[in-house]
């Protein structure tokens, strides 16, 4: 099984859990149009996610990357956002002005990762930091 897929799978299951449909896109990737790794909604919220993980810090995305996702999100009425999960630490959730420039790309590094987002703000249980 590749890695990515199962990590894919293992956050499609956790936003299943806190009340969020979510499905994989398996054209990620694969197509000249952009598409996130998952989609998921609860009926208020729909997001639009790339999923990521790194058995260290710091994590870089393309700005192709990164435009590809805001423009399916923007399309779809979606949140654009990263879900990394490092090694030993975990996830986080990151909206996209959460990521920090850098040159031709953008990162989350140790800084950055502490900022993200958990899975109990997202489902609504701390002050959500999704709201426009």
């Amino acid at each position: 099984m590749k890695k990515g897929y199962r990590f894919e799978i293992e956050l499609i299951h956790k936003l299943w859990e806190i009340g969020f449909a979510a499905v994989r896109t398996p054209a990620s990737g694969v197509m000249s149009y952009p598409c996130p790794d998952i989609i998921a909604g609860n009926g208020r919220i729909y997001l639009a996610i790339e999923v990521k993980m790194r058995s260290s810090l710091p994590l870089y995305l393309s700005k192709v990357e990164v435009n590809g996702l805001k423009e399916f999100a923007e399309m779809f009425g979606a949140k654009p956002l990263v879900a990394l999960k490092v090694k030993g630490l975990g996830w986080r959730l990151f909206t996209l002005d959460m990521l920090v420039e850098s040159g031709g790309s953008y990162r989350i590094d140790e800084n950055t990762f502490y900022r993200g987002f958990d899975f109990d703000e997202l489902k609504g249980l701390k002050q959500l930091r999704l709201s426009n």
